[in-house]
């Protein structure tokens, strides 16, 4: 029989995963692992593991005497070495199609809260000052350039509910045609078009050497002094503390974050002192719904692996 371990989780109840990898024909055990050792003591003699935030790198899969597979609970694989996965013909997946309905509802919240300045009346009004314009100056929205760093699915998602209100939409990304950015009537731009133009700015690109700090202080320098920025994506996208400088100069004017370079957000970190930055704390993929899809998805992911069958959402093909 087949041996899968789950690594770690944070969820009320893994029943379903049980329910599924049972049903395939596997034996599941469950830890609470926080260390590469603890990944070790599980799961060394695994033949496929789930994982949610436990590290992977290469002293685990090192490690691991017969695994085959490992699925990710999630969008990002940040916590696996995928390199050395390849080196050891371990197949890696991911669960992409879930939560993309959350994520675009919470980035484009962030904007239109910001945008609005909800927050900063709000405080400004419970403060005892009552005065029926914003503290800063409000462009209409519909002669605004809402923009994403990235053209996937949640990158869509966001666009088209930024076409309700009428934005001008663009977008970035090298690895999409020209023609699908016609079909869906955006913009295609360069990245320092992309800095320039956006008056909204929303980033949904994977995290890789390439795109680390992909907004760093010459490119917050490009942006309009009254742009947004916001970021339900990966945190290592940003360098915040060039962030929270470039907010205390005023460009951009404004910044919501869901995710951070490191988290939780440390308490002395300068972005806590902003009063233009929105935090939420990675909260952007949460649904009642959105929870007990990833946990069915990423079982059936395991499932396959334990039958023999590929994955359906393998990462680096």
């Amino acid at each position: 029989m087949s041996l899968v371990c789950l690594t770690d989780y944070g969820f009320k109840s893994v029943e379903t995963e049980r329910r599924i990898i049972e049903a395939a024909g596997a034996e599941l055990r469950t830890g609470q692992c926080k260390t590469p050792g603890d990944v070790l003591e599980l799961a060394r003699d695994a033949d496929v593991i789930l994982a949610q935030w436990a590290p992977l790198n290469a002293e685990v899969i090192a490690g691991l005497t017969r695994c085959r597979g490992i699925v990710r609970y999630g969008i990002g694989v940040d916590n696996i070495d995928l390199a050395a996965a390849k080196s050891r013909g371990i197949a890696v997946a991911n669960i992409p199609d879930y939560c993309i309905d959350e994520v675009a509802d919470h980035s484009v919240a962030l904007a239109l809260a910001l945008v609005r300045q909800l927050v900063a009346t709000d405080r400004r009004l419970r403060m005892g000052e009552w005065k029926i314009t914003p503290p800063l100056p409000v462009p209409a929205l519909r002669h605004m350039t809402f923009a994403t760093a990235g053209f996937g699915r949640i990158a869509r998602a966001v666009l088209q509910r930024a076409a309700v209100f009428g934005c001008r939409l663009a977008a970035y990304d090298p690895f999409v045609s020209k023609d699908a950015f016609v079909a869906a009537g955006v913009a295609r731009l360069d990245p320092d078009a992309l800095f320039a133009e956006a008056d909204i700015l929303s980033l949904h690109l994977p995290l890789t050497a390439e795109t680390s700090h992909f907004v760093d202080y010459r490119r917050l320098a490009q942006m309009k002094s009254h742009a947004v920025l916001v970021n339900t994506a990966r945190g290592g996208l940003v360098d915040t503390t060039a962030l929270a400088q470039a907010l205390a100069q005023g460009r951009p004017a404004l910044a919501g974050l869901d995710v951070f370079e490191k988290e939780p957000l440390e308490m002395d970190h300068p972005l806590r002192g902003q009063p233009n930055a929105l935090l939420t704390s990675h909260t952007a993929w949460f649904s009642n719904e959105s929870v007990l899809e990833l946990q069915r998805l990423a079982a059936e992911e395991v499932a396959r692996c334990v039958r023999g069958e590929p994955f359906k959402n393998r990462v680096g093909l």
